[in-house]
């Protein structure tokens, strides 16, 4: 099985990056993980048409390739971090939807108050529109600025850990459903 996790942050000590290496470790030994990286990829644009760059097309061969996606949600202003939105926008515009068509997901995130709920479930709303079927239980919010983070960004909270655990356990349980 192949994962790819897209973070919407593009801090190198981002929290959010932080539950993904969590997320990665939590895996078991048969299933391959890597991480998309968002920094380079420019704005959707069409005028790129077929000549779409470097960073473009890795992510959509990442994606393509991938049987099941993590994301790591921030939240800004109450929203979808643009990278993360930028990021599935040019996987949407792919022939057939391919890159994210009927994909299992797990959404999770790190975020000030109330974690990223408010981003999750704007996030919860594309993935309809982009055909990906999301793991609704459970939900993983965290809260960036508590003590579940050391200074890299890094899950230190065994609670937290439980339940990105959980989370990933789940994906897996999900896409198995999904592809019988």
């Amino acid at each position: 099985m192949n994962i790819l996790g897209l973070c919407g942050s593009l801090r190198a000590q981002s929290r959010n990056k932080g539950l993904l290496r969590y997320a990665a470790q939590c895996l078991p030994s048969h299933v391959r993980f890597q991480t998309a990286e968002l920094a380079s990829i420019p704005f959707y644009n069409a005028d790129f048409g077929d000549d779409k760059p470097e960073a473009v097309r890795t992510l959509i061969r990442q994606a393509t390739e991938a049987d099941a996606l993590i994301l790591a949600c921030p939240e800004y202003n109450y929203s979808i971090a643009p990278a993360l939105k930028n990021a599935l926008d040019w996987l949407s515009r792919e022939p057939d939807n391919t890159p994210l068509d009927g994909k299992a997901v797990a959404i999770m995130g790190a975020g000030g108050g109330m974690g990223t709920s408010r981003a999750q479930y704007h996030l919860r709303q594309v993935c309809v529109y982009l055909n990906l079927r999301p793991v609704n239980k459970p939900e993983v919010f965290s809260n960036a600025f508590s003590s579940a983070f050391n200074e890299a960004g890094d899950v230190v909270d065994t609670s937290l850990q439980q339940h990105v655990a959980e989370l990933m356990n789940a994906l897996i349980d999900w896409h198995a459903q999904l592809t019988k």
